[in-house]
């Protein structure tokens, strides 16, 4: 998969996104035949124990980029640029992106994308380096903003769907809507020719992405806009609890899981 397969299928098949953050689950999400593969930034808070993403650096991105890109055949997979890793000088954003590409072998960046993101956005298409641009809720700037729905009234939504259109003039090759109202997202689906891609969007964007931790029930909770399909967290407890009773109840190692040799018998 490609960026310009993405871009190509605006209004056509619904697409699928979910994030991943090592090998094993990369290639469960690869073989799940979803398009697009987001090394979220999240990993922060759901892997390296931060309580934010703003914490997250661009060698911690790289090297999880590069982990999911090793188990990945088909899907695209997109590094998610971490607070900082650009907007300040557009050299190091370049050189920044550019690794993603060059050294953790990612198919593309996503960008959370405001007006100072037009213009990297340009400039990052220009050397080859396909960008997804991001708009609505953008947990990078949560400092300033709150984690709160964006878009919920009509100067911010005019906003939404003018910064929509200047990315897509710009080059990226999609738009990932999070925490919007949906009928601000079915417009600005209406009014660029990229796929839209909705977290908490409603149902009318070109495609959906969810933290791959909510989705297999691995998250403590769970977004409203979110739904978990498994369980995996009651599973892990489960197995975690079943071998601390094992091992303190003398019934793990078994004699099937061990291993005798004559000649070291007479050792003592």
């Amino acid at each position: 998969m490609r960026a310009r397969d993405i871009r190509a299928r605006a209004g056509e098949e619904t697409l699928t996104m979910l994030t991943a953050y090592d090998a094993p689950t990369a290639r469960l999400v690869d073989e799940a035949g979803v398009d697009m593969t987001l090394v979220g930034d999240s990993v922060g808070n759901t892997r390296l124990g931060y309580e934010s993403t703003l914490p997250v650096t661009v060698d911690e991105m790289a090297s999880h980029t590069a982990a999911v890109a090793r188990a990945t055949d088909d899907a695209l997979v997109i590094a998610d640029m971490p607070f900082l890793s650009y907007g300040a000088d557009e050299g190091d954003a370049v050189e920044n992106c550019g690794r993603m590409l060059k050294e953790a072998d990612a198919d593309a960046v996503k960008l959370e994308s405001g007006p100072h993101t037009v213009g990297l956005t340009d400039r990052l298409t220009d050397l080859g380096i396909p960008v997804q641009a991001h708009l609505g809720l953008t947990p990078q700037r949560e400092n300033e903003t709150g984690l709160f729905r964006q878009g919920t009234d009509a100067e911010s939504a005019r906003e939404i769907v003018d910064l929509a259109e200047r990315h897509e003039t710009a080059g990226a090759f999609s738009l990932v809507l999070e925490h919007v109202p949906a009928n601000l997202a079915a417009a600005v689906t209406e009014a660029i020719d990229i796929p839209t891609i909705g977290i908490g969007a409603g149902p009318d964007c070109d495609g959906q992405v969810l933290v791959v931790d909510d989705v297999i029930g691995l998250s403590e909770g769970t977004a409203p806009f979110s739904k978990a399909f498994g369980d995996v967290r009651g599973e892990m407890a489960r197995a975690i609890g079943g071998y601390v009773d094992a091992v303190e109840g003398d019934e793990f190692p078994a004699e099937e899981h061990s291993h005798y040799e004559n000649d070291v018998d007479d050792v003592y």
